[in-house]
């Protein structure tokens, strides 16, 4: 018996389906825990089955977060930060990007290559000697020590990841914009910043993600002052109220925290996918 070339298409495209939607199965099975829990009463908790759809559902979990937490206050200064951070790294970050990818000056190179070697420290490594710093100038329990660096470039990953894209962009847009008298301030905003959407989209979204989701830094310089906390602190503030069965009200929690990243990646996705990739290959 012999499989003509058709039906070899037929079983190979699949096998591939078959792998993927296992895969995908997998990698999904923790987000519907998480929903299922945040839907389940303190006594089905206990349950040893997995329970993917309780009986009956407890919708009032997500009403209850909201009296216990003040979620929405929470949402407000995670937004403050969010916000500040984004126009850092999409305005100052691709300020210095274009700068090392447009502007020849002496040492560029070895400018650049130092920035990159910044890459290699962790982050706790440059934690103690910032606090110290934020600290003597006052700004420990304030958003000063989460939203000032923003607009330093603090950044090198977003430069790099920029560069990359800028130096794809044709040089003799810019040569035709130098004769007709536009300044590098202009050339950078008006012709290389609009054809870079896929590459700021990118960015845009990395941060939104990291800072949504940073809980080590607002624990470290916001942990003393409540007012100012933010939906990760605030998610972790939920252990051990009401007794000791949190875990539906923390999984609510978290499902909201989840819901606007899940609205921007679907809505960006495209332009994401085209920034890493078009970075990866214009270097």
């Amino acid at each position: 018996m012999t499989i003509s070339i058709r039906q070899e298409r037929v079983i190979h495209h699949g096998l591939i389906y078959l792998i993927v939607t296992a895969g995908a199965i997998v990698m999904l099975f923790p987000l519907l825990w998480t929903v299922s829990t945040s839907l389940k009463t303190p006594d089905q908790l206990v349950y040893t089955r997995i329970e993917l759809i309780p009986d009956p559902i407890a919708w009032e979990n997500y009403i209850k977060v909201f009296e216990i937490a003040p979620v929405l206050r929470y949402f407000r200064n995670t937004m403050i930060i969010v916000l500040c951070a984004e126009f850092g790294s999409l305005v100052v970050c691709s300020l210095v990007a274009y700068a090392f990818a447009r502007i020849p000056f002496p040492g560029r190179n070895l400018m650049f290559v130092l920035l990159l070697s910044s890459m290699m420290l962790p982050g706790v490594v440059t934690l103690i000697p910032f606090f110290i710093i934020f600290d003597r100038l006052g700004w420990i329990n304030t958003f000063l020590p989460l939203i000032v660096p923003r607009f330093l470039a603090h950044n090198p990953f977003y430069i790099f990841l920029m560069r990359q894209f800028f130096r794809g962009v044709p040089q003799d847009l810019s040569d035709a914009a130098r004769i007709d008298g536009c300044s590098e301030f202009g050339i950078w905003w008006r012709i290389v910043m609009p054809v870079s959407k896929p590459v700021l989209a990118a960015v845009a979204i990395f941060t939104f993600q990291w800072i949504w989701n940073d809980f080590l830094y607002p624990l470290v310089y916001l942990g003393g002052n409540k007012d100012l906390w933010t939906l990760a602190l605030g998610l972790n503030s939920l252990k051990g109220m009401e007794g000791d069965v949190t875990t539906h009200y923390q999984m609510a929690f978290s499902v909201l925290m989840i819901i606007p990243m899940v609205i921007i990646f679907a809505f960006g996705q495209k332009y994401f996918i085209r920034g890493i990739t078009f970075s990866g290959l214009k270097g």
